[in-house]
């Protein structure tokens, strides 16, 4: 198993950063805040002239609306609106780094047993003896040192610990099965601080603290407290991180800076920058510990097996600045190097993986990429735990741990139609026809809590609530659905029970906004449907202009002119019969 320790400073070239575009936002004017509630009448003109501040359809929008019924018809279903995929936002060449599938053949396991019954016993004999052998030598080395490793070891005791320790603990890997390559020269602490480590996927990756000649690591106080152990890992100074203690990680900064900046004064500090253990196939994010003091680091690779090592980064005036960039710098290198992708992964994924196993998930539903999903999208780690927990109740019944359009439906109470046809393909990025859960969650925050804005619930709410009176009942509420959905039997009471929280059988505004705020993908189905129906209208009057020049056409002289009738846009969401009093001729022609 070779280690890598490379030597050679190196200034990386610079890095560009994709930006996050508005993505699911019009591309037309700007959206405009309301000043108070609107009427009717004023909410359905607006409706009908800018379909609710939302992007106009194209051309190729309306196309596509026209040919919707046949592809309806072959089974297929087809986008009306063209939704731009953000690469920044693409999933991952490795889509779980954190899970190694391993079949282990017939011949494999009869050697694990065989070599297990005779080879497991001696080594096991063996380590406890080298750690009794190591353990006065530690007892010694910190004997009347402060608590709490608040001053270095110096002079003699220094020097006893990293000869004996490193010869006890080269013999101890070795009588482990270990033989070792380290390529490259290990560099001093004036020359890189810190080293940090990657990929980690195991605990045998703590045989890289015995070559670089016992650096600081940073352990958990509990640890100390450990019979033999404890003793050992106490004379390597560690770094304590207490989980007890809110301020842990501020605390645990300023002591890898303090040592870092101490020009030799304390041994160098081994960091795994990772923050967990993967399955090699990538390099997930770096955390900025080890970056943050603005120190020369060098990067060791480890790997089973591997030829290749990388120089000390120095780290350029802009790199002290911002360890997020001097992070992924190193990182960079070392997977270029390492010939492996880089991915945005992190821990928090790991958490996010065992709540999904937890929810009775497949574990890689959990998987968001949580760097990127969080920085892009402005999302913490409770919000999105608290979308799992939704997801799952979504996606629960399904195989696979997947939403299909059923599934879909069933949580919204609404019956499939072209609306949430279209809505879904929104939500599915990559087209399989199920949505998964990093889909959903870009879902709602791409496209979805856009479209939920407090005009959007106004103008839901007046085009609900028919007869003006600021309440909307079950028949109205039905017969809006009924009807914008193309359902006439269609069942709204479940629907309408959920959002009447106070069960008065009446909607309020407070009520339906409250419910709306929650549950995001109802606006985006309101717009949604809205966007649709300006498709159509602008189809049909296309339509109709063809048809009016063909009928006009000159055939023969009339003396009686002919009088050319702008058609009528009417707003095809509500009831036949029923027209907004405000919805004024000049409205119409703007639309």
């Amino acid at each position: 198993m070779p280690v890598f320790f490379p030597f050679q400073s190196v200034v990386p070239g610079k890095t560009v950063r994709p930006s996050l575009a508005a993505g699911g936002q019009g591309q037309g004017g700007q959206r405009r805040r309301p000043e108070g509630r609107l009427s009717a009448g004023a909410a359905r003109g607006r409706l009908m002239r800018t379909g609710g501040g939302m992007t106009l359809c194209t051309e190729a929008a309306a196309a596509a609306a026209a040919g919707k019924e046949a592809a309806a018809g072959a089974g297929m279903a087809q986008r009306v609106f063209i939704l731009p995929r953000q690469q920044s936002l693409y999933p991952p060449s490795v889509l779980n780094p954190f899970v190694h599938r391993q079949r282990l053949s017939a011949g494999d396991k009869a050697r694990m047993i065989f070599l297990g019954i005779i080879l497991l016993p001696l080594r096991i004999i063996c380590i406890a003896i080298i750690l009794l052998l190591t353990w006065p030598f530690a007892a010694i080395a910190t004997y009347s040192q402060p608590p709490g490793g608040s001053a270095p070891l110096k002079g003699w005791k220094r020097r006893m610990i990293q000869i004996v320790l490193k010869g006890l603990g080269r013999s101890m890997f070795f009588l482990m099965g270990f033989q070792v390559t380290v390529k490259g020269k290990v560099a001093s602490p004036l020359e890189a601080p810190i080293f940090a480590v990657a990929p980690h996927s195991s605990f045998f990756d703590g045989i890289v603290c015995v070559l670089a000649g016992l650096p600081s690591m940073v352990s958990r106080p509990e640890n100390l407290a450990a019979p033999i152990f404890g003793r050992i890992l106490s004379s390597l100074q560690p770094v304590l991180v207490s989980r007890q203690d809110p301020d842990s990680r501020r605390n645990t900064i300023n002591e890898i800076t303090k040592r870092a900046t101490s020009a030799g004064q304390w041994p160098q500090i081994l960091i795994f920058p990772e923050g967990t253990c993967t399955n090699r196939s990538c390099l997930i994010t770096f955390k900025q510990g080890a970056f943050i003091p603005g120190v020369p680091v060098q990067p060791v690779l480890l790997r089973y097996p591997n030829r290749m090592f990388l120089p000390v980064h120095v780290p350029t005036e802009e790199e002290k600045k911002d360890p997020v960039l001097f992070a992924n710098r190193v990182r960079n290198n070392m997977a270029t190097t390492l010939n492996v992708p880089t991915t945005d992964h992190t821990f928090e994924d790991c958490r996010l993986m065992i709540s999904a196993g937890q929810l009775t998930l497949p574990m890689d539903a959990g998987l968001v990429e949580f760097t990127k999903i969080s920085k892009k999208l402005n999302l913490k780690w409770d919000h999105i735990r608290d979308q799992l927990d939704t997801y799952a109740a979504i996606a629960g019944a399904s195989k696979g741990g997947r939403i299909g359009i059923e599934e879909f439906a069933d949580y919204l109470k609404l019956p499939v139609s072209d609306v949430l046809r279209e809505l879904f393909l929104l939500f599915d990025r990559n087209g399989d026809g199920t949505i998964d859960f990093r889909e959903y969650v870009i879902g709602l925050s791409v496209i979805c809590n856009p479209a939920n804005t407090e005009e959007t619930i106004q103008m839901a709410f007046k085009l609900f609530d028919m007869d003006d009176d600021g309440i909307i009942t079950e028949d109205e509420f039905a017969c809006i659905l009924q009807s914008s959905l193309g359902v006439p039997d269609l069942d709204v009471s479940k629907l309408f029970k959920e959002i009447d929280a106070d069960e008065t059988r009446k909607l309020s505004y407070n009520e339906f906004k409250d419910f709306a705020l929650k549950h995001p993908e109802y606006a985006k189905l309101f717009t949604t449907y809205l966007e649709l129906q300006r498709c159509q209208l602008e189809a049909s009057e296309e339509d109709s202009y063809q048809s009016s020049e063909v009928k006009h056409t000159p055939v023969a002289k009339s003396k009686t002119p002919v009088s050319e009738t702008a058609p009528v846009a009417r707003n095809q969401i509500c009831p036949e019969g029923y027209e907004s009093d405000n919805l004024s001729t000049s409205d119409k022609k703007d639309d």
